[in-house]
């Protein structure tokens, strides 16, 4: 949630002028009332009483191939099987020479199940663009990763398992999100406060529009500015492995006091740097070719 004297010092800066403290209560009562549920994550059906648990989950897609898998993942999403801590978003502020922007964001990756039985699962570029788009959100990009790490409150390190084959393994996944739920209670994080670190973030780039049928990969941070993983698109677009996390952003981002889409912020020339540090970036295009 933005405070007024978090809006009080934006507006200062960006206007050069103090703005009446009536007129920026009400500001920040506009920014609360697309931070809350009814308004950016609407589109996200309520999770079911009789739905699986993020283990039980695991359970049913250990012995399904890669492709099958995916299918169980986005049918579990569509159907509103995610815990209730993702759908209270936070906010994150970016910057340009433009412009200030402030996106609303899911506090942690995509995950099934229950606020105490949950996965966080991994998905190929065609899921993770599919319930995107299902939700009325959009993947980030590296910019949004670097700033999104920046401002977390919960930062946890990063957590390598051996590489090879299983990596791919529904047993990986298992893993990994048991490692990272240790890690979250040793430090005493709050579930609803913005975390990040744990895992490589797969992102919109402008090199999925030059090279089709890849996904992007990129994050993983150690420290701010020092991300394991390198902006990388080697990997085909039905790739994914145990480090992926999917980070949702809501499709409308606050931009001089206006709700604007960030795919259409993405691809304005004059905007596009506030969210992004590779300059304008094709977002239908992208999501065309996934």
């Amino acid at each position: 949630m933005l405070s007024a004297d978090r809006f009080k010092r934006s507006f200062t800066r960006r206007n050069g002028f103090k703005l009446a403290f009536s007129a920026l209560c009400a500001r920040c009562a506009h920014a609360a009332e697309f931070t809350g549920i009814p308004d950016l994550i609407r589109r996200i059906p309520p999770r079911s009483v009789n739905a699986m648990g993020g283990s039980q989950f695991a359970e049913v897609v250990s012995n399904l191939d890669r492709q099958q898998r995916e299918r169980a993942i986005l049918d579990q999403l569509e159907a509103g099987n995610l815990p209730d801590f993702l759908r209270k978003l936070v906010t994150v502020e970016l910057r340009s020479i433009a412009a200030v922007a402030t996106i609303f964001v899911m506090p942690e990756y995509l995950a099934i199940g229950s606020d105490r039985d949950f996965l966080r699962i991994p998905m190929n570029l065609h899921t993770a663009t599919a319930i995107a788009g299902r939700f009325g959100f959009v993947l980030p990009t590296k910019k949004i990763v670097d700033s999104l790490y920046e401002q977390s409150v919960c930062r946890f390190t990063p957590q390598p398992l051996p590489a090879g084959p299983q990596m791919t393994s529904t047993r990986y996944y298992q893993i990994h999100n048991a490692m990272i739920d240790e890690q979250f209670r040793a430090r005493d994080f709050a579930r609803n406060q913005l975390a990040a670190g744990h895992k490589k973030d797969v992102v919109l780039t402008n090199r999925l529009a030059r090279v089709p049928g890849r996904i992007a990969i990129y994050g993983w941070h150690r420290a701010a500015g020092m991300p394991i993983q390198p902006l990388s698109t080697v990997h085909g677009a039905g790739y994914a492995d145990y480090s992926h996390g999917i980070r949702l952003v809501a499709r409308l981002a606050l931009v001089g006091g206006k709700l604007r889409p960030v795919s259409e912020i993405l691809e304005d020339s004059a905007l596009a740097e506030t969210l992004s540090d590779e300059g304008a970036i094709r977002v239908s295009s992208i999501v065309a070719n996934a």
